[in-house]
């Protein structure tokens, strides 16, 4: 098949999006496929689509995450032009020109249904659940709200907030808090606020993310993840920072978290959890694959957190961790994903 990977974009995750797009095109490339990578946002720089871009060489440079986060407004300034699309020049007549497109995207530029939503329109096939799935999905206010009554989730509060509103939250806010955007992954933004001090820092940072954020009660515990592959809970992954939690930083730097799997907890312990990320899994409309993030407590009660819709395929990424630990290495994991999505647009899921 001819298949473009989309990835980059606009998200706060586009350097990790990146680094996916470019393991998923060997890995394609390895299966047969013809298949390119393109930035969703800057495209190609004559704006031609042709087949030659289907062969071209990917860049190894992307492989690498760097520790920060990109800065979106220097990225939106660096390409030509003063077009307010997402999709950079050419990109949507090579996606019309694929047998499928691979979303290599996280976060809200592509993890957030808007994407799926135009190339539905468009008759245009993609991996991953659907437009509406993906955007409830994202929303982890929403989705906390649809899960509650299935699955135990920590208790929270959404607010949406300008500057002169955080003394009031400050002081009425109830210690230790969890401290997340409402629409973003690779825990971008995310903090542990055990102070006041520590939750207005954590506060006056989300406004650079827009403003509404979940506080969500801080459960103690071990933080254990479980992919979902075709419908069926992979095996769970422990994961262990050296440092701090599971923030940016620690997910995409080598050595900087101990990842088990599976996760070395009691047989009862991971059929609760498997069962409690098929049930989040199925409530929400999701197909294809994800992966759930939980806190698991020291009584063996798992307390879902999120769903990633596109999870990372990086070198340090779990999901390819969960699937080798049942014998799907990564290029079996990608053709798993793209026949799996072909059926899943075939029955409009």
């Amino acid at each position: 098949m001819k298949i473009v990977v989309l990835a980059g974009g606009l998200s706060p995750e586009r350097n990790v999006s990146l680094s996916t797009g470019t393991m998923v095109t060997e890995a394609l490339r390895q299966l047969g496929h013809r298949a390119g990578l393109i930035d969703m946002f800057f495209g190609l720089e004559d704006g031609r689509a042709d087949e030659s871009f289907f062969d071209a060489p990917v860049p190894d440079t992307f492989k690498e995450v760097s520790r920060e986060a990109p800065d979106l407004e220097q990225v939106r300034r660096s390409r030509p032009g003063d077009s307010k699309s997402v999709f950079g020049p050419g990109v949507l007549e090579l996606c019309r020109m694929a047998d499928m497109v691979f979303l290599a995207l996280h976060g809200t530029c592509g993890e957030d249904g808007k994407v799926q939503a135009a190339f539905d329109l468009m008759g245009i096939p993609y991996t991953g659940a659907g437009y509406l799935s993906s955007a409830i999905a994202m929303d982890k206010d929403l989705t906390k709200r649809m899960v509650a009554d299935v699955v135990n989730t920590p208790g929270w509060k959404t607010v949406e907030y300008k500057a002169e509103d955080i003394d009031g939250l400050v002081k009425n806010a109830r210690l230790p808090l969890v401290v997340k955007p409402v629409a973003s992954g690779s825990s971008i933004g995310v903090s542990i606020a055990h102070t006041a001090d520590e939750l207005r820092k954590a506060l006056t940072d989300g406004l650079e993310l827009g403003g509404r954020t979940v506080l969500e009660e801080y459960v103690k515990g071990r933080e254990i993840q479980v992919g979902i592959l075709e419908g069926k809970a992979l095996p769970s992954i422990e994961i262990i920072p050296k440092e701090g939690f599971y923030d940016y930083a620690n997910k995409y730097q080598p050595g900087a978290a101990l990842e088990v799997c599976p996760s070395e907890i009691p047989t009862e312990w991971e059929e609760k959890l498997r069962a409690a990320a098929l049930r989040v899994y199925e409530t929400l409309g999701l197909s294809v694959y994800s992966r759930a993030d939980f806190i698991v407590t020291s009584d063996g009660e798992p307390w879902f957190l999120e769903i990633n819709t596109l999870p990372g395929m990086t070198p340090t990424s779990l999901l390819p961790q969960e699937a080798a630990a049942v014998g799907i290495n990564y290029n079996e994991l990608c053709h798993r994903i793209v026949n799996a999505s072909l059926e899943a647009r075939k029955q409009g899921r």
